[in-house]
């Protein structure tokens, strides 16, 4: 009878204990450049993983590359991973280029969907090479480094260190299934629970046991509210339309001193751009261009250049725009966005300078210059010398046509030592 009542107790402490040693795995997705931001994302989940004690993590991949400094602290992390990582580049139609290159070589377990493909790692240098033979001996020695680099990732985890020199050298790539028969990869998986079934048992060098994924309980790590801000500022676009409307505001600010608005608004936006630009290692030149470009705007306030110092400015920017970045880093302007952001450019101080020259030609409203052509009344006769009246004023006055009544409507044609100067109208 005891026995009775305790096998339904018994069942369910053997099902919570069969659910407590279910084992969890950690799923980072990241989508997009490997950049300063990227490296702090994957580190965060690495030690979140080693946290919670997880079976393994999980990064789902999908980059064109980006950043030598930022892919090399990934690599480091991952590396020293606690918990074995399986680095998944999907889904159909993904990639891992460039700097994802090493990022997948550098993963206990390297695995693809069909349909995605791997490669063109080849060295850029963001900054601009030195030209000439100085330039192509300073390209060969970091393509060697990366080559060097990538071809020690790959001999660490057991995979084709000679493809791993081939790529960097060649800039070549390869598909998900090419990248399985030339063991540049491990796997190939459908989809997530598809890899974590495929995985399950396999043995990890440096690791005890096997893994055990198959059926595991599946946490996502998500961007930090931080990171996803930092995501969003640290993109080559977001970055130059930043740019604009900092360049904007301060130039609205410095017509119309006073509105506060506009130059809060665009020094906020134009350190946020610098951040950004910091963060991507944008080209020194370009940046130096685009400061250049701000600094003809604000010049053409102040000189009269006929538009010249404008056009100046305008063709530096976009020049430097187009310098920022490097071809094949992944990091680039969008030539929609360059050329959105150049034209808002010339919108607003089209804008300005219609605005200044609108005022410049209108007739001025206030002191002498504003008398010029004002009617006024003759209070004593002009012979030719006498008084006029103008806005409830007596003033001194001298005909320049002869002699005038009292009380004839004169107009006024100069104001000389605070005497008007009148005549008949005409």
């Amino acid at each position: 009878m005891t026995r009775a009542r305790l096998a339904p107790s018994f069942l369910l402490l053997a099902g919570t204990a069969s659910a407590a040693a279910a084992p969890r795995v950690l799923v980072a997705r990241w989508t997009g450049p490997i950049t300063p931001v990227s490296a702090e994302f994957v580190d965060a989940a690495v030690a979140q993983a080693g946290r919670d004690k997880d079976a393994a993590l999980v990064l789902e991949l999908d980059t064109p590359g980006g950043l030598d400094g930022a892919m090399r602290e990934s690599v480091k992390t991952i590396l020293a991973s606690p918990v074995p990582v399986i680095a998944f580049v999907s889904p159909a139609g993904a990639r891992a280029a460039s700097a994802g290159v090493f990022l997948v070589s550098a993963a206990n377990v390297a695995a693809m969907t069909p349909g995605t493909n791997i490669g063109a790692a080849h060295p850029i240098e963001l900054g601009g090479a030195p030209s000439g033979a100085q330039g192509a001996v300073m390209g060969k020695k970091v393509a060697n480094d990366a080559a060097a680099y990538l071809a020690a990732i790959a001999a660490r985890r057991g995979r084709n260190a000679d493809w791993a020199r081939f790529v960097v050298q060649q800039s070549s790539s390869i598909t998900a299934e090419e990248a399985v028969r030339e063991r540049v990869v491990d796997l190939t998986a459908e989809d997530l629970p598809d890899l974590l079934a495929k995985v399950d048992g396999r043995k990890i060098a440096s690791f005890p046991g096997r893994l055990r994924t198959k059926g595991a309980v599946i946490e996502r790590y998500e961007p930090s509210a931080r990171q996803r801000l930092l995501m969003a500022v640290a993109d080559p676009n977001v970055a130059m339309i930043l740019m604009t409307l900092g360049v904007s505001g301060l130039l609205i600010e410095l017509y119309h001193p006073g509105l506060i608005l506009p130059g809060v608004v665009g020094l906020v936006c134009l350190i946020s751009a610098f951040y950004a630009f910091q963060a991507l290692s944008a080209s020194l030149a370009g940046v130096l261009l685009m400061l250049a470009g701000m600094l003809f705007l604000v010049l053409e306030m102040h000189v009269v250049s006929y538009g010249l110092l404008a056009a100046a400015g305008l063709a530096s920017i976009l020049l430097g725009a187009a310098m920022m970045f490097r071809a094949g880093t992944g990091l680039a302007i969008g030539w929609k966005v360059l050329a959105g952001t150049v034209g808002g450019f010339a919108a607003v101080f089209g804008a300005l300078t219609y605005t200044v020259a609108r005022a410049l030609a209108g007739k001025p409203r206030a002191g002498a210059a504003a008398m010029i052509g004002r009617r006024v009344t003759a209070t004593t006769g002009l012979a030719p010398r006498g008084t006029v009246s103008y806005g409830g004023e007596l003033w001194r006055a001298q005909s320049l046509d002869g002699s005038h009544p009292a009380g004839a409507e004169l107009e006024v044609v100069a104001v000389r030592d605070l005497t008007l100067e009148v005549r008949a109208p005409r």
